[in-house]
């Protein structure tokens, strides 16, 4: 039988909204009694929302007894830090002066694996270092697992058992009962020097040591079964992927299944993990519109009949969780993340610690390989960046740790719900709206458009985009437009092949609805978006003149031909397989619709374009060149005078340092203030 889906452990669509209306019933009963927004001065700063987090990852040891966490001064180095758990005494166990500590798992419960990064730096640039190290959690035996290709790092070398720079961690935490590790290291082809695929390697943390798993293909993904023993790899070649089983009785790759990479199959399914006896967990449709979790033999390749769990307003997407090889629940995302447990214990704890924290969704983790007294909670809500926590079950008392965003008052933010509006076919299109407390409606409006665009757009929580530009005094919208993932086969596949054009008027159909609302000033709406979302802008402008007031688009696509180009920069973070099977399968074929393409791309549109624009490019991009903004630029500037333009050397288009963060969205706020703001 499914599991049911009571309570705040998971949210469908519709017990959503009905929480979300609780939940904010008493901040609308305040808003509407509240003074007319704060002045300017007294708003939070750019840095408040957009500066690198204080606090941003934090898990317990496989025992229990410790745990590591990722944190930044203001101004400094991110650092690898542990606490004992019995006297919540903190170490700095990994810092350095010139790199960053970014991910980071536990080897075992005396050890600590990392990776570094200079966050001071632009991606693009060369100098940028990416290395593996490992230490003990009380600082001691750091050791270099990886090549420097710049100034030899901190630690012993040992140069004959470096890996490649190129070698990341798994993001899969292992057996943890020993000193070694499994990593994934990128494989490249000796012609065209485009990624080829994964190889794994296991490796020994203290001896840098290492053995290469044998492979079934070009692999482009790895999965450790319960017990932290590769058990599956997932192939792709030619348009098609393929499911590998490693058989633990005869030591040799099996073929379970073969499917279209990007072409819609009803028996095609997603590996997520593994149960206790070896049992395979999927996520598959199985014939719905929604996919939902289900059992899969690996002997006959078969799915159970009935899911495990399934959710009618949304595909899942989430992650097993573990205990001593044990599965003990689900992480899953349904409008917000939110625990489901299997374990009768875990769910009790989970009451317990939603009772002490009412208002938001608390994430609880625990040991990995023992029954510990310790739960570590991550606890946030649309009003509450993330905020780390330690729950002891012996005790029943909660522990703060830190928060992610210290700067940021809950109080002061701006509520959020996820709504529906009706598409012009029909098709119903869910929206994320951000509505600036004590503001009175209707408002100016900014529509910002995801990226991708196959994949999901936001959930319920903490967004800094939209909080910022709601604490200016601006109503936000963000629809998950056709196409996007997470809602449905048929929401998907309805994307295929309507860049500019059913996508598009996806958009449009929402600010329409934000309007008849009351929501929107129809006067003063303006799009945004990166990417895709910046490929939108510059459509919505040429399409909607009269319904758009301006545009705000950094690294745009302004040429959906030249996304087919050998010359475009896509090539050098996406694969061949997708450019010559994903792409005409999802964006169209670039012969037969060329003239499409011609009448969709913003580049051949340019002098229809004549709002206010604020335009941002990268000269490191490698989606989007800066040769096709200049061009782009150059174009739409000929009949438009009211276009700025932003340049940000070596940054990619999600702006990865905070500096250029904060500058461009300050920035942005001057742009809006000057032609859609508070009259």
């Amino acid at each position: 039988m499914p599991l049911p889906l009571t309570g705040r452990l998971l949210r469908p669509l519709g017990t959503a909204l009905l929480l979300l209306a609780c939940h904010h019933a008493a901040a609308a009963d305040a808003a509407a009694a509240a003074p007319d927004p704060v002045p300017a001065a007294a708003m939070p700063p750019p840095a408040a929302f957009f500066d690198a987090a204080a606090m941003s990852g934090a898990k317990l040891s496989p025992d229990g007894r410790y745990l590591a966490m990722r944190t930044a001064a203001p101004g400094a180095r991110a650092l690898l830090a542990v606490v004992e758990l019995d006297t919540l005494e903190r170490r700095a166990v990994a810092q350095f002066s010139d790199i960053d500590v970014a991910e980071f798992e536990w080897v075992n419960p005396r050890r600590l694996v990392f990776g570094t990064g200079d966050w001071s730096r632009p991606p693009g640039e060369a100098a940028l270092d990416h290395g593996l190290y490992a230490v003990d959690r009380d600082g001691a035996n750091l050791r270099v697992l990886t090549e420097d290709r710049h100034a030899p790092p901190p630690g012993p070398l040992v140069k004959r058992h470096l890996q490649p720079a190129h070698t990341y961690l798994l993001g899969q935490a292992g057996a943890q009962d020993s000193d070694r590790i499994y990593v994934s290291r990128a494989a490249f082809n000796d012609n065209t020097g485009d990624f080829s695929h994964w190889e794994l390697v296991q490796l020994d943390t203290v001896s840098g040591a290492a053995s290469r798993v044998p492979r079934p293909g070009p692999v482009h993904a790895w999965l450790l079964d319960q017990d932290g023993a590769p058990r599956l790899a997932l192939t792709r070649r030619d348009g098609r992927s393929a499911v590998h089983y490693l058989d633990p009785a005869k030591d040799s790759w099996r073929q379970l299944a073969e499917f279209p990479t990007y072409a819609y199959a009803a028996d095609g399914y997603a590996p997520l993990g593994f149960g206790s006896g070896g049992k395979l967990y999927v996520g598959a449709d199985a014939g719905a519109d929604k996919s939902a979790v289900y059992a899969l033999d690996p002997a006959s390749g078969k799915l159970a009949a009935a899911p495990l769990l399934s959710l009618p307003d949304y595909d899942f997407h989430g992650a097993l969780v573990h205990r001593k090889g044990r599965l003990l629940g689900l992480r899953v995302l349904s409008d917000a993340p939110s625990m489901v447990w299997l374990d009768p214990d875990m769910q009790a704890q989970q009451r317990r610690v939603d009772a002490l924290l009412p208002n938001t969704v608390n994430l609880v983790s625990t040991a990995a390989q023992a029954d510990s007294s310790w739960l570590l909670v991550e606890s946030y809500s649309d009003t509450q960046p993330a905020s780390f926590l330690l729950f002891d079950r012996a005790s029943g008392k909660l522990s703060l740790l830190g928060h992610s965003r210290p700067a940021i008052a809950p109080a002061r933010m701006a509520p959020r719900q996820l709504l529906r509006y009706p598409a012009r076919d029909g098709l119903s299109i869910p929206v994320w709206l951000t509505l600036p407390p004590g503001a009175a409606k209707p408002l100016p409006t900014v529509l910002l458009v995801h990226d991708g665009p196959q994949r999901r757009g936001a959930d319920w929580g903490w967004h800094a985009e939209a909080q910022f530009l709601a604490s200016r005094g601006y109503a936000v919208l963000q629809p998950e437009y056709r196409g996007g993932m997470g809602f449905g086969t048929r929401h998907f596949r309805a994307g295929a092949r309507q860049w500019g054009l059913a996508m598009q008027d996806d958009l449009a159909d929402g600010a329409r609805w934000a309007v008849a609302q009351g929501i929107a000033d129809p006067g003063r709406i303006c799009l945004a978006g990166a990417g895709y979302g910046g490929y939108a802008t510059l459509m919505g402008l040429a399409k909607e003149p009269a319904l758009f007031r301006c545009g705000v688009a950094w690294a745009a696509i302004t040429d959906i031909g030249q996304l087919y180009s050998a010359r475009h920069g896509v090539l050098a973070d996406t694969s061949d397989d997708w450019l010559r099977h994903g792409m005409p399968e999802l964006v169209g074929d670039p012969v037969k619709d060329a003239a499409q393409f011609q009448a969709t791309s913003p580049l051949a549109q340019a002098a229809r374009i004549k709002q206010p624009l604020l335009l941002a490019y990268s000269a490191a991009d490698r989606r989007v060149p800066l040769a096709e903004g200049e061009a782009f630029h150059a174009a739409v500037k000929a009949g438009n005078p009211q276009v700025d333009w932003l340049r940000y050397d070596g940054e990619q288009d999600d702006w990865a340092l905070a500096r250029t963060r904060i500058d461009f969205w300050g920035r942005v706020e001057r742009f809006l203030a000057k032609h859609i703001g508070p009259r």
